[in-house]
Parts: C-alpha cells; sequence; structure tokens
C-alpha cells in the first residue's frame, strides 16, 4: 500500500523548476547586477527556459565583505542593487552622467546624489506622492533606518561605539540628530524609494512572464544593524551594547570547527512578551519583495547554537531552546499560511523535523550531499517529500562540476552508478535527477545550468575570501541553443507551468 506524504503547502502549489542566481550575478555595466534591464532580460531568459521560479540572495545593503547574510538593516534594499538607466528616463540624471558614472560603487553613489538634487528640483507631483506613500507605508522600519545610517556614516564607527546619549538612544539628543542630518536623512529615504519602486516594476514584469521571486531572509541579524540599534532589548547584549553570546553553528560538512557567524542572539523572551512585533515586521516587508520565501537556518527555531562572544571559533558552544512553536503560530495568525521554505540543512533533530511539519514549511534537499552513508542517506532522490525543493547545490556548495571533480575515483564511480551511468557530462545528469526528483521545485543554480566548474563558485562558507559573493556571468557564455534544451527538460519531468 502507498502512503502519501504531506499534499503540498501553498508554496508549492504544482510541479516547478527554479533557477538560483543573485541579483548581484547579473551581467552590465556597473560594479554589480541590479534591478534594471539586466535583471529584466534574466526574467526573459527564465520565462524562455520554462523556469518558473527565480531564487535570488538576500537583498539588503551589505557591509565590508559584501555578504548578504551580514547586512546593516533587515528591511532596507542595497542601494547598490538600484539601477542608473531609469533615472535617465526619469530625467534626473543625464546620459553622458550614466556613461562616466556607473562602472563604479562610487561612481553610482555620485549618480544617485545627482538624481536627488534634480528630483527636489523638477521632481512632479505624482513622483512627490510616489514618496510620500512610500514613507507612510514603510514607516515602521524606514524611520529607524534613515537615522541610523545618517548617524553610522557620520561618526564612521560601529554604533556599540557611539557617544552613550546616541547608543542609548536618548530621545532629545535623537531629536538633534535628525535636525542636524536631516539632509541626509531624507537622501537615504530617498534611495529606498527607487530601490522599492524598482523592485516593484521588476516583480510586475516577472509576474507577467509567469516568474515568482524566491526571496532569502537569515534568521539571525548583523550586530551593526539599525534593527539592533532601535530595539537592543530584543537581542542579547551586555549593557555597553557589545555582544554577550554569538550565533553559528557547530562542526559541520563545511568546517571542521564549526562557524562562529558573530550575530547576536535574541531575547526571545522579550520577543514573546510582545507578540513578535520583530519578526512581523521583517515578513511584512519580505512579503512586499518576494512570492515565497526561505528561511535560513530554520534549525535556529528549534534550538541555536549559542557560543561566549569571547570565543574565537564555534566549537565552545552549547544549544539553547527557541520558542519557535509560539512564533510561527503567530505568524500563521497574523498572516495566514505564509509561503516560506525551511532551510532544515545540517544537524537536524526530530524536533526540528517535527516543528518544520506542523507548520507545514517545505524543507531542503541538496543532492551534492546525497551520495555518502549509502542508502539511508536522507538526500537522495527516492526519500524526497513532494512538499519539499530540491537543489543540485546552493550558493555555500562548490558548483556541480567542481564538486563531482572534486570527487574521488570511487566516490565518482558510485555517483555514476547511482545516476544510471549517463553519457552526459557533468552537472547534467544531476540536474536530470533534480527535475526529476518528487519535490514540487527544483532549483538549478545558474553556474550549474551553464556548466561550470569551481572557478565560479559564489561562497566557501567560513572564509573571508575576497572572492567569495564577487561571482557574475555573461551572455556570451550562454548558449544560443539552451533556452530550448532547457525548457525541454523542464518539460520532460512536469515542471512546465502553463
Amino acid at each position: 500500500m502507498l502512503i502519501e506524504d504531506t499534499p503540498p503547502s501553498a508554496s508549492q502549489d504544482q510541479r516547478r523548476a527554479g533557477a538560483l542566481l543573485h541579483l548581484t550575478s547579473l551581467p552590465g555595466p556597473g560594479p554589480c547586477g541590479d534591478l534594471g534591464m539586466p535583471a529584466r532580460n534574466y526574467v526573459d531568459f527564465l520565462a524562455d527556459c520554462g523556469i518558473s521560479v527565480w531564487q535570488m540572495l538576500p537583498v539588503g545593503p551589505t557591509q565590508r565583505e559584501l555578504s548578504p547574510y551580514q547586512t546593516s538593516s533587515a528591511h532596507a534594499g542595497s542601494w547598490r542593487l538600484i539601477a542608473l538607466e531609469p533615472l535617465v528616463e526619469q530625467g534626473w540624471l543625464q546620459a553622458e552622467e550614466l556613461a562616466a558614472l556607473q562602472g563604479s560603487d562610487e561612481g553610482k553613489a555620485r549618480a544617485l546624489s545627482l538624481a536627488y538634487g534634480r528630483f527636489q528640483e523638477a521632481g512632479d507631483t505624482s513622483d512627490r506622492q510616489g514618496l510620500e506613500r512610500f514613507v507612510a507605508e514603510h514607516s515602521y522600519w524606514l524611520e529607524d533606518w534613515s537615522l541610523f545610517w545618517a548617524l553610522r556614516q557620520e561618526i564612521g564607527q560601529c554604533w556599540w561605539h557611539w557617544p552613550d546619549a546616541l547608543r542609548h538612544r536618548d530621545p532629545q539628543d535623537l531629536a538633534a540628530a535628525r535636525a542636524r542630518l536631516s539632509a541626509e536623512i531624507d537622501f537615504i529615504v530617498f534611495e529606498q524609494y527607487l530601490f522599492f519602486s524598482q523592485w516593484q516594476t521588476l516583480r510586475a514584469y516577472a509576474e507577467a512572464r509567469g516568474i515568482r521571486l524566491f526571496g532569502d531572509m537569515p534568521i539571525f541579524v548583523a550586530h551593526d544593524s539599525a534593527e539592533v540599534w532601535a530595539r537592543p532589548q530584543d537581542f542579547d547584549l551586555n549593557p555597553d551594547g557589545t555582544t554577550r553570546v554569538v550565533a553559528g553553528v557547530p562542526p559541520d560538512y563545511f568546517s571542521a570547527t564549526g562557524q562562529r557567524w558573530g550575530n547576536p542572539l535574541y531575547r526571545w523572551q522579550e520577543m514573546v512578551n510582545d507578540g513578535f512585533r520583530f519578526w512581523i515586521d521583517r515578513i511584512r516587508t519580505q512579503l512586499r519583495l518576494f512570492h515565497m520565501v526561505r528561511i535560513d537556518h530554520f534549525r535556529g527555531f528549534e534550538a541555536y547554537w549559542e557560543i561566549p562572544a569571547g570565543e574565537t571559533y564555534a566549537i565552545h558552544g552549547r544549544w539553547v531552546k527557541a520558542p519557535g512553536a509560539a512564533l510561527f503560530s503567530r505568524l500563521n495568525q497574523y498572516f495566514g499560511q505564509i509561503p516560506l521554505i525551511a532551510e532544515d540543512l545540517g544537524l537536524i533533530t526530530e524536533e526540528v523535523e517535527a516543528l518544520r511539519k506542523r507548520f507545514r514549511l517545505p524543507g531542503m534537499k541538496v543532492l551534492q550531499f546525497a551520495f555518502s552513508g549509502g542508502a539511508a542517506n536522507p538526500y537522495l532522490p527516492f526519500h524526497h517529500d513532494r512538499d519539499s525543493v530540491v537543489y543540485t547545490g546552493t550558493h555555500d556548495n562548490d558548483t556541480t562540476l567542481g564538486w563531482y571533480e572534486s570527487l574521488s575515483d570511487a566516490e565518482r564511480a558510485y555517483v555514476g552508478e547511482y545516476l544510471g551511468r549517463p553519457a552526459e557530462p557533468m552537472p547534467w545528469p544531476l540536474v536530470r535527477c533534480a527535475f526529476a526528483s518528487r519535490a514540487h521545485l527544483a532549483v538549478v543554480p545558474m553556474q550549474d545550468i551553464l556548466g561550470l566548474d569551481s572557478a565560479h563558485r559564489m561562497n566557501t562558507p567560513g572564509t573571508v575570501d575576497a572572492k567569495n559573493w564577487q561571482w557574475r556571468f555573461d551572455w556570451s557564455s550562454v548558449p544560443s541553443d539552451l533556452p530550448a534544451r532547457m525548457r525541454r527538460l523542464v518539460a520532460i519531468y512536469g515542471r512546465l507551468v502553463s
């Protein structure tokens, strides 16, 4: 007798194929990909391939290492992702200025400043009303972010090194700062208006082509962020604002000493007491941006790895319980069933699995993890649930070709035997394996769609490598017949959405 697993959740309405590509990896003349024409061209490419989900990484303002998982705001968008071409169309930037300034972050910052000055001088009624509506709709985070970022730029140090009155948010000193920095604050608000306006344009374009945008929300936020400064009561900090304990994971697939992320941990009881306002606000912003959202490190909602802040490595930590059930009950009460995907990789206990299933959150299956440990390995395709998301690899993995080339001869032989000794070169056998899975969503990184090797890896966890987060593709590397070949695969495995 066949026993069916859990029916697909609301986020998994039918079989779909997805591609994983961060916005910064798009081609274009700027220092990184952005929300302009390159993003729309990529939507067209996905539609031609029959791919109906575009997954990307977090889109907040990054810090020095450019990691999208360490951002200065849980709500704001990165100004680096703002496209300059639409500002020329709006008359806020001249074509010759665009040509001169778009090639670097410094140039883009200058271009945005010029555009703001012209908006102030010549913005029409519709533009100004649009800005006013944006400010009203995003007031729950925008005021804290704009003041925080203006002060951060003025002082030039992390917020826990600010003068005591600003660090502890003395009302009189905050009012004085708002008055002193009013011009800077208004510009920061304008940048966010541009980001969210361009985002909605891209989202509408994607919807018209049948593409869903799939976001990624880190479980923790950066210490040097607007949220930790504005709501210190929600975080486990010392009185001076430094961290008492920090987040990470114990030794795992990626690191023998674990990973010390350094994010402040939550004071969960404070969050319970105020009805999880912090999380309601975060989800509200994510749903403005994306059709569906992956929650990174879902395991931490059942129990998280607490590391004393003075420890250099993550190995000296402990598991501490978290009120995940209370949180997701509150979120469902507020929003209804949310289209969330649980990143449930790593050391997953029965309690974590029960939490995920209780709230009908699809989990993740990564095929690069499948070929060790024999037939009991949960990542092998015959163990996949329908209500899950299967990947060849993620942004933290090597490319599939790079992974395969790094295996021993015996390991490659085992992979080949499992996959039926395919004639096709890697990564195509693993792409087919993902598409053939029972999982309702199969996601393939763009590097695998292009068949690229380890030189094109997006990130190596546990390292601060200058190459991390820098990868971009070029349209010249996309074969002209690739969309047709991809569309055929998507159709064969029942993932073509009409």
